[in-house]
């Protein structure tokens, strides 16, 4: 018998940009560990470094297909696509957020309308849209995955309307953990992760000093590795974590606990 922990799984990897894309290396343990998985990319711009990342690292015929989270008639035709190459979906992943540049610095009382919009929708309200166009594949204490940042509890300078868009996430992450598990057993969980050199990170001022700030004041003296966050994903999308849902699960290195 295998010892691989998501051996004849299937996972859906939404939000890998580049291989320092948490989604990267939270599919890259997802592979490690048994699980075939499906991809998307975002758009002619990135369609092909997308495709080269993805077919050097899990393989020439691995599925990848173009998804607009922000469309409804994307999503639909995505797992549609899916359906061709699977009928059951065990885990999804869910790594997408975007905030306009003016909204992640200076005074979070200037956000405008229109960012605020854009924010939450791509950022939230695509968990709720990716969770009901999956539900009819996804088998039966199946696992949807979320990342968050602890931005979405308490005030980080110049995160701004990224950390209300993630406390929106969270809270569609316990709703939807509240439907889908009393209708079908499914699992809805979120990831909180620590500061980490992404490209979305990058976006948002003063990023490096949150580096400083957790190596100062986290418990273990840093943020988190991919390596960390991926081996949390698998415990998360495996039979292990079971009776996990709604939660939001802190790889941080400790930084939460703490008051000062």
């Amino acid at each position: 018998m295998s010892s691989k922990l998501l051996e004849g799984k299937v996972g859906v990897v939404v939000g890998v940009a580049n291989k320092r894309s948490i989604a990267f290396a939270i599919a890259k343990a997802w592979h490690e560990a048994g699980a075939k998985l499906i991809f998307n990319y975002q758009g002619e711009r990135l369609k092909d470094g997308v495709l080269k990342l993805i077919h050097e690292n899990f393989g020439e015929d691995v599925p990848v297909y173009d998804l607009d989270v922000s469309s409804d008639e994307s999503v639909n035709a995505f797992f549609e696509r899916v359906r061709q190459h699977t009928d059951k979906v065990d885990c999804l992943l869910h790594s997408v957020a975007f905030a306009p540049k003016e909204a992640l610095g200076g005074s979070f009382l200037e956000t405008g309308r229109e960012a605020f919009k854009i924010s939450l929708d791509i950022s939230a309200y695509s968990l709720v849209a990716l969770s009901r166009a999956v539900e009819p594949m996804m088998s039966d204490n199946g696992s949807i995955l979320a990342m968050s940042y602890l931005g979405s509890e308490k005030v980080v300078p110049n995160y701004n309307l990224m950390g209300v868009s993630k406390a929106a996430l969270e809270a569609c992450t316990r709703y939807l953990a509240y439907d889908l598990g009393r209708s079908r057993g499914i699992r809805v969980n979120c990831i909180s992760a620590g500061p980490m050199q992404t490209l979305a990170a990058r976006g948002v001022s003063g990023f490096n000093t949150m580096f400083k700030v957790y190596e100062e004041h986290a418990p273990l003296g840093r943020s988190c590795t991919g390596e960390e966050l991926g081996a949390t994903g698998v415990f998360l999308a495996s039979d292990g974590a079971a009776a996990i849902t709604g939660q939001v699960i802190y790889v941080d290195g400790g930084y939460q606990i703490m008051g000062m």
